[in-house]
């Protein structure tokens, strides 16, 4: 089974979307679409096999939750807040909304690379956002292979 286009992902969900928050960068561009390549292949939902995983990010229920109830939740993000709950529909939950809301589903993982502590790597350094992604997204204990990966950021990038 193939996924969405890559290139399609890049431009018409990705981009958009951070724009949309105002974290937008080539930097960030090229994270969030090779997140969603190492992820879900941009083919997933649900994460295979039984666990929790959700949308092409495969972000967790209780990582989504975390990301609102200490980070969110603060006033000093008050307008990435109102940018997506304006981005939320209403006739789906939050969490739900991961894997039915492409943006939102984008959105919520750029949140979650926010709260990392180190800037973001160079755009176009594939082993470095490769590297990025491991560390700050899929954990230590997570079955990300930040050298496996590196075609895919590069992938990514061209894209």
């Amino acid at each position: 089974m193939s996924g969405l286009n890559l290139s399609q992902l890049k431009t018409e969900i990705v981009r958009p979307t951070l724009k949309a928050i105002g974290l937008w960068s080539i930097a960030a561009e090229n994270l969030l679409t090779g997140t969603a390549l190492v992820e879900s292949g941009g083919v997933y939902l649900r994460q295979l096999g039984s666990g929790p995983a959700l949308g092409l990010w495969q972000m967790e229920p209780f990582t989504h939750d975390d990301c609102w109830q200490n980070f969110l939740n603060f006033p000093a993000h008050h307008s990435l807040t109102d940018a997506l709950l304006a981005m939320q529909s209403h006739d789906d939950t939050p969490v739900n909304q991961l894997m039915s809301n492409l943006r939102y589903g984008c959105a919520m993982a750029r949140v979650k690379y926010l709260r990392a502590p180190a800037p973001l790597p160079e755009a176009t350094d594939a082993a470095a956002l490769s590297a990025y992604h491991k560390r700050w997204y899929n954990t230590e204990n997570g079955a990300a292979d930040e050298h496996t990966n590196i075609p895919h950021f590069l992938e990514a990038i061209q894209s």
